[in-house]
């Protein structure tokens, strides 16, 4: 018999982060965001991927998901100040390790360069029941479909610490959502593995198999940590694992003297550069085109 692996776990961590409206939230409207400035906006609806029994199935969790409500949620939102509807822009949705949805300041303006809509939960910190917080993402992603011009090959999930192993279980769990994942100081996998450490990383979740064989052949991974963060080990292992589990597209960066903070925006550009290789090949959802 399997056994369940337990998705109870807390990694709190210290995040800088730009400035957030304190405006009380408004209902999504695309007509009433201003490309360049950032908002907090409320979502209308969840889609099915969110519903409990699904979200339980994708991961064969053994708890179950509790009660939730996206119209009750609060979002950060930062579209490119260049943005037109003419044009297709990817996603960036984001899960943050602490209350607030913040990324470094400096990080806005690769994001804009990169044509990416930003979009993170506040209130979905590490000390947040973790099905809500993968509930939030997959909510941000179907809303923001529907409210923006959005590449369907560039829709990304992303995060820090904690947060990014969130981001790391959505890449694979909804890989037929999310076409891509930057996990910053932190990933969870799906197998045991060992780190040159010599520990022993648990496995985190379960994938469905089909799932997840859209994410070895369709999308695309990176894993950063620093030579100073203490994720290092694990981190490196889960990028090895990957590799031999026949996952067709990872690339893992280690930062020379970097502890366990959000990477300099030349990180991310590097990171994102990864994930928007070979796309050509792809239809709206990360899929193959068909013959």
């Amino acid at each position: 018999m399997t056994c369940r692996p337990s998705l109870a776990f807390i990694l709190l961590s210290a995040l800088t982060v730009t400035a957030q409206p304190a405006a009380k939230p408004g209902r999504a409207d695309a007509k009433a965001i201003k490309p360049g400035e950032w908002a907090e906006i409320t979502l209308k609806e969840s889609p099915p991927p969110s519903d409990p029994d699904q979200l339980k199935g994708r991961m064969h969790a053994a708890e179950n998901p509790g009660a939730y409500d996206v119209t009750k949620e609060s979002f950060s939102l930062l579209v490119p100040k260049g943005y037109k509807k003419e044009v297709p822009h990817g996603l960036f949705v984001w899960v943050s390790p602490g209350a607030s949805a913040g990324i470094p300041k400096e990080w806005e303006q690769v994001l804009a360069d990169k044509k990416l809509i930003f979009i993170g939960a506040r209130n979905s910190g590490n000390p947040r029941d973790v099905f809500d917080r993968m509930r939030m993402a997959v909510d941000a992603n179907h809303n923001l479909r529907g409210m923006f011009n959005v590449d369907e090959r560039r829709v990304y999930v992303s995060g820090f610490s904690g947060g990014s192993r969130v981001a790391s279980m959505l890449g694979v769990c909804y890989a037929d959502m999310f076409t891509g994942a930057v996990c910053f100081m932190g990933v969870n996998f799906y197998e045991p593995v060992v780190g040159d450490d010599k520990m022993m990383y648990q496995a985190r979740y379960i994938p469905d198999d089909d799932i997840l064989g859209i994410a070895k052949k369709e999308c695309r991974y990176v894993f950063l940590t620093g030579e100073k963060d203490f994720n290092l080990a694990d981190t490196k292992a889960v990028y090895e694992a990957s590799l031999k589990g026949g996952f067709k597209a990872v690339e893992f960066f280690n930062i020379p003297k970097q502890g366990h903070q959000p990477p300099a925006a030349e990180w991310l550009k590097k990171s994102l550069d990864y994930l928007d290789e070979d796309k050509a090949g792809l239809k709206p959802g990360g899929l193959p085109k068909k013959p």
